[in-house]
């Protein structure tokens, strides 16, 4: 690894930033009140968040002023993972730290939310009105019977009513999960109904790239598959009538009650989050009400440098855990942008005119959104006044050396960039921004506070400038308190706990450099990652062999050097079935339809066969491995292999595309 000395950062931030810089002032504090070391820079600082975990989670705390309704006995009463009990006896509840801007008479007339659709003009929602919301529906749930810890669920867009819906359903102490309205009706249902909801919050249709798309249809399916639902809330997006039976938005949310919010135990559920799916039902990952208010708090407010004053804008959609995070942005009283649409409509400039219109001062985006505005000679600074954003930040993979160059050249040559990596499983990152240090080409900025990060080889062993495996060796506050449907945990164990008992596995490979910095190089597992959305192949074997054409099929997701990303999807046909431009659209329309356009393939490609391990398991990551270039017997082990020989054809396949 190249050392700093040898070459200057591609950004380094001024005196005057970094004394500014919300971390900084945080390290002062601690010092004072809490033995953190005031000198020393970011990396004692961190040091001392890993070392000293229960004092460091006590300072955030206190900084952040949490209201815990009853007290807690300890910090850290468990710190083995799975398993760390964090803040036991305290209660507290998360949509009222969400919503404390709106107490200060000040500010409650400031725009909590900034909602934009493809027109690319802002609605401001108040403080006020959005607390006046959430306590007009929260009161209306109530009525409905739902309490603390049912299931409200959203098949919803990234707009105002889904953001009012969580935290109406916060408020009391149910559990909230949602799914975009690209998704199909049968990957909803492998989520909800896992977890029963009560009520469904959902939409008529959605817009998209220009065009309306309905989906009454799909939601009359979600009503008749979902039994335990008790109520459905209408969104009239497109302008409809609510079906029968179903309630109307205006009618819930019409009413003036003060918003009640139940205190509940620290480690009480806040949401469901869905893994990808790769061997069977998506994961539901539930983390807790405490556990995520006081990461996002710690990620937003110090990493992330966000504060009142600040916009916070990060294109995704509901079915991703951005969306959970950037509604986040609210605990440190950010106007949070939200935005409804196609990222590149009606120009791939799209993203950089919203961050305009809306003032944003933290706009973030997937890598690979960066790397199609390099190739479609896309020239924000010169045509956007960017003049607010502070920092352009990246997840869903890594930002290629190219990425980095063409922002700081083409957005500002001042500009923070933060590639960050995290995970759905904690809805936070593991590293990432960090407002006072340099900005490296190629590297994310170190790992977060109060996060033990490392780099580790099979045998357990940290490594330092070389790749491993990403662990975390001690527990953080958002790792979830469970999986749904999983009641003696193995899943969960087996999920992150199997290579390294005791240990944190995310399946990322990483590289710690020397400085301290991070470089990601994609997953060391098979899990498919477009557009920063993580998916499984499970969900596109099931829709492709409904074809009776197909005899079975194999994805494959690849990370390319330049910023791309290849999913080929190799198809070993039925007896007399030929791979022609007819079966090959009706393959890609099955998938659109049931699925989402984000899982239709690159390639289709035609092959004698599917490799499987000797249990019969699809294998898919030594044939990553082959199509990135690995030689067959560092690939597999041959040992473990139904029919080595047909590993050959996709080794033939990484050889012709190169």
């Amino acid at each position: 690894m190249t050392s700093a000395a040898n070459h200057a950062p591609l950004w380094q931030p001024d005196p005057d930033r970094i004394a500014a810089a919300r971390i900084t002032r945080f390290q002062a504090w601690a010092a004072e009140h809490h033995g953190a070391p005031a000198e020393g820079g970011y990396q004692a600082l961190h040091r001392w968040s890993v070392d000293e975990l229960e004092t460091f989670w006590q300072a955030v705390a206190e900084w952040f002023e949490i209201r815990f309704a009853t007290p807690y006995a300890r910090v850290l009463a468990d710190r083995s993972m799975p398993g760390a009990q964090w803040f036991p006896g305290a209660t507290l509840n998360y949509a009222e730290h969400a919503l404390r801007t709106a107490e200060d008479p000040a500010r409650a007339h400031d725009p909590a939310l900034l909602h934009v659709d493809e027109t690319h003009e802002p609605t401001p929602i108040s403080w006020s009105e959005l607390r006046r919301q959430v306590g007009a529906l929260a009161a209306e749930l109530r009525a409905l019977g739902v309490r603390p810890g049912d299931r409200v669920s959203g098949y919803l867009p990234n707009i105002p009513q889904a953001v009012t819906a969580f935290l109406a359903t916060a408020a009391v102490g149910a559990v909230w999960t949602s799914c975009a309205p690209d998704f199909g009706a049968r990957s909803v249902l492998d989520r909800f109904q896992q977890v029963e909801p009560v009520v469904l919050f959902t939409v008529d249709g959605y817009r998209y790239g220009g065009k309306e798309h309905d989906r009454t249809e799909t939601v009359a399916e979600l009503r008749r598959e979902l039994p335990t639902l008790r109520a459905v809330v209408h969104i009239p997006l497109l302008g409809t009538d609510a079906p029968v039976g179903a309630l109307d938005w205006s009618a819930v949310t019409s009413g003036d009650a003060e918003p009640v919010f139940e205190q509940v135990p620290f480690d009480h559920p806040l949401w469901v989050l869905y893994s990808s799916g790769t061997t069977g039902l998506p994961k539901a990952i539930v983390q807790s009400q405490g556990g995520i208010l006081l990461e996002h708090f710690k990620q937003i407010g110090l990493h992330c440098d966000l504060g009142p004053g600040d916009r916070f804008f990060w294109y995704t959609s509901t079915g991703w855990m951005m969306w959970n995070f950037l509604v986040s942005g609210l605990l440190t009283g950010t106007t949070v942008v939200l935005y409804d649409g196609s990222p590149g409509y009606p120009d791939t400039g799209a993203q950089w005119r919203i961050a305009e219109r809306t003032g944003a001062t933290l706009f973030g985006t997937s890598a690979a959104y960066v790397m199609a505005c390099a190739k479609a000679d896309v020239h924000p600074g010169r045509d956007f006044d960017l003049s607010r954003v502070k920092c352009v930040a990246t997840t869903g993979s890594p930002l290629p050396p190219d990425g980095f160059r063409w922002l700081h050249d083409e957005v500002a040559d001042d500009l923070w960039i933060a590639s960050v990596s995290g995970g759905t499983d904690v809805c936070s990152c593991f590293a990432g921004a960090v407002p006072t240090l340099p900005v490296e080409i190629g590297e994310l900025q170190a790992a977060c506070l109060g996060t033990d990060l490392r780099s580790w080889d099979p045998q357990g062993k940290p490594v330092i400038g070389e790749v491993g495996e990403l662990v975390v060796t001690n527990p953080m506050p958002s790792m979830p308190i469970r999986f749904w449907n999983d009641p003696d945990g193995s899943r969960y164990r087996d999920s992150y706990f199997e290579m390294y008992p005791g240990v944190w596995r995310h399946g990322d490979w990483i590289t710690i450099t020397d400085r301290g910095s991070v470089i990601i190089h994609g997953r060391s597992d098979s899990t498919l990652n477009r557009q920063g959305v993580r998916m499984g192949s499970a969900d596109i074997y099931e829709v492709v062999e409904r074809l009776p054409e197909i005899r079975e099929s194999l994805v494959i997701g690849l990370e390319e050097p330049d910023g791309g990303y290849w999913m080929p999807l190799f198809v070993h046909l039925a007896e007399g079935a030929v791979l022609d431009d007819a079966l090959r659209t009706r393959i890609k329309q099955s998938i659109r339809e049931n699925l989402s356009p984000r899982h239709v393939p690159d390639d289709i490609i035609e092959v004698p066969g599917v490799p499987h391990t000797l249990t019969g398991k699809r294998i898919e990551v030594p044939v990553k491995r082959l199509l990135q270039g690995t030689p067959l017997d560092k690939a597999v082990n041959p040992g473990s292999v139904d029919n080595l020989a047909l590993l050959a054809f996709y080794e033939d396949v990484a050889r012709n595309r190169t």
